[in-house]
């Protein structure tokens, strides 16, 4: 498939887990992509085994300076940025809010908001340039509710994406540019063990799991692709939307701590 042919993509957080199967996505599709993570490694090694439309740049999202960088690595590479998919994200450390510390609140706030704020700013410019663009905001679950294995900076920072979306969608449809959020639910990923390690003492944790969700299973990088894909490009006349991929944990009955604290 073709639906990409020509363009150029930059994937934020795309050295691993669903920033990588994103950047296979939009390859297959004919895309040139610009990888971009403070992973530097793992990046540089992912770049190299898709090929030379493939590009890694080691990125910091909460830098103006690096998405000046990155945007203008793109352009110099593969013309005008036609698709941002603000992926790049940390769940922090999960604490009730009288426990918490600032520091992790302002950490996961930079990363997931502000990093997406300053995306968006950085790559405007461009799309009107090539005529037009897709940004695809990756927000969670957490941004449509507010579970007891969540915590206060995490579930902030995604529901704040999700209004992002909202204004820069009604700012930017003007030029043709189209900015909505896709929700995942429980993705097999790496950041699935940072979330298990700080989900707290068993004790806290709740009494039902993913086995009570409608499919009753993790989902995969590859599922959550498909639809940042189809947001991109076949949701023509969608913008400022919600795309949820949870396999129905939205819906499933409620989880409770098995204690109180």
């Amino acid at each position: 498939m073709t639906r990409f042919s020509g363009q150029a993509v930059v994937i934020t957080g795309g050295a691993r887990g669903m920033g990588a199967a994103h950047a296979r996505g939009f390859l297959d599709e004919d895309a040139a992509v610009v990888i971009t993570d403070v992973l530097e490694a793992e990046g540089r090694a992912l770049a190299d085994r898709l090929g030379k439309r493939a590009l890694f740049i080691r990125h910091d999202v909460t830098s103006e300076q690096d998405w000046e960088r990155v945007i203008t690595a793109a352009e110099d590479t593969f013309g005008p940025v036609s698709v941002l998919v603000n992926n790049a994200g940390i769940i922090g450390r999960a604490a009730p809010i009288e426990d918490s510390d600032p520091a992790d609140w302002t950490k996961v706030v930079q990363i997931n908001l502000t990093g997406t704020y300053l995306g968006i700013r950085a790559v405007t410019d461009s799309m009107r340039t090539a005529g037009g663009g897709a940004i695809v905001n990756i927000s969670s679950t957490a941004g449509l509710e507010a579970g007891p294995l969540l915590h206060s900076a995490y579930v902030a920072s995604k529901w704040a994406v999700r209004g992002l979306t909202k204004i820069a969608a009604n700012e930017l449809g003007r030029y043709g540019i189209r900015v909505n959020s896709v929700h995942p639910g429980g993705i097999e990923t790496p950041l699935i063990g940072e979330f298990a390690a700080n989900a707290g003492s068993d004790a806290n944790r709740p009494t039902t799991s993913i086995q009570a969700q409608a499919i009753p299973r993790m989902g995969t990088p590859e599922e959550v692709t498909r639809m940042v894909l189809f947001v991109a490009s076949d949701a023509s006349y969608t913008t400022g939307s919600e795309f949820l991929i949870d396999g129905g944990i939205t819906i499933a009955p409620a989880l409770t701590p098995t204690t109180n604290r």
